[in-house]
């Protein structure tokens, strides 16, 4: 198993939770975004830079990821993409994605486009905080637990 980061929009304090995680699970963690990324030092923990433009880093996760890896996004285009290829995708706010629950938002979150986009409903998802960080440390860890390789 790795964890393949969407790391463009991925909150820094997210990011530094998983770069924990990858060190004390010894997981290989790979953060993909458009610009460079300054990470710690760990054998676990690599970044790739793709060019910019659109989904080219969605691109790049989904050409590279194997059934079972963990994809951290908070894009319901590319969890969906995820999901379908047999591996796993967790919300930086610490919604695990399923078969369950990912058709479902994704038709929730193209309503949503299309009503902003006519000027029905202004504004965007509410601010990150504490209790969305604690929600994904707890998720993050549950789902390492499960999922630990043996």
């Amino acid at each position: 198993m790795q964890i393949w980061v969407d790391a463009d929009a991925c909150p820094q304090v997210i990011k530094e939770i998983l770069y924990r995680a990858a060190d004390r699970a010894q997981i290989m963690t790979t953060l993909i975004a458009n610009m460079p990324l300054r990470t710690p030092p760990s054998s676990f923990i690599t970044t790739v830079r793709v060019p910019k433009g659109f989904d080219v880093a969605d691109h790049y996760i989904v050409q590279h990821l194997q059934p079972g890896d963990l994809v951290i996004t908070a894009d319901i285009p590319l969890a969906a993409e995820v999901i379908k290829r047999a591996a796993h995708a967790i919300d930086p706010r610490g919604d695990l994605y399923s078969e369950d629950n990912v058709a479902e938002r994704l038709a929730m979150r193209n309503l949503m486009q299309d009503l902003r986009s006519t000027g029905e409903i202004l504004g965007g998802p509410r601010p990150f905080g504490s209790s969305d960080r604690q929600r994904f440390a707890n998720q993050l860890d549950r789902f390492l637990t499960r999922n630990r390789p043996v």
